[in-house]
């Protein structure tokens, strides 16, 4: 019977060590869906420039636009954090927006070929930001389970762990559905 606290004790030490590992499992999992973000928002920013520039030869008196998501671009690189990330994208694809509006206005920029190919580009893009925000937004999921769930929630507690924040971001391609309304005549 001497051996009961002695097995107790190594029981609550191995949990607590499997629980740590799983946690530490699942903080680096997050830290890799983070990158495959900032990898492909890279990519997005990267385009941006070339698109700029594309419209500014079919519309020199639009420099305003121009000028504005060149300035959101800057913002949305220089942001940290989830939350600011994810405000200073989300304003940089608004402008995004208003850049294809724009083509809009000028047939010969929706036209163009270096324009369709910059659009196309965008859209490839943005879908691979989808498919890692879906990633991230999982990873973060599964830490925030562990780190509230009890009995784990006592072992993230103790050693640091803490919730992550879901990743939210409007895409530029993504279309809003039109608003319908039912008033009575």
């Amino acid at each position: 019977m001497e051996w009961i606290p002695v097995a107790l004790v190594v029981i609550l030490v191995l949990y607590f060590i499997i629980a740590y590992n799983k946690l530490v499992k699942v903080r680096n999992m997050l830290k890799e869906a983070w990158s495959g973000i900032d990898v492909q928002l890279k990519r997005r920013s990267d385009l941006i420039p070339s698109l700029v520039e594309t419209v500014k030869g079919y519309s020199s008196h639009e420099q305003d636009l121009l000028l504005e998501i060149v300035e959101k671009r800057a913002a949305a690189l220089a942001a940290q954090g989830t939350k600011e990330k994810g405000e200073a994208e989300n304003a940089l694809t608004a402008g995004i927006k208003n850049i294809f509006a724009l083509a809009e206005a000028y047939p010969d920029l929706k036209a163009s070929d270096n324009f369709l190919h910059l659009q196309q580009e965008l859209i490839n893009v943005e879908d691979q930001i989808q498919l890692a925000r879906r990633y991230y937004n999982g990873t973060v999921r599964l830490l925030n389970n562990r780190v509230e769930s009890f009995p784990s929630n006592l072992i993230a507690k103790i050693t640091g762990f803490s919730r992550a924040e879901f990743f939210t971001l409007e895409l530029a391609t993504e279309r809003t559905a039109p608003e319908i309304s039912w008033d009575e005549k």
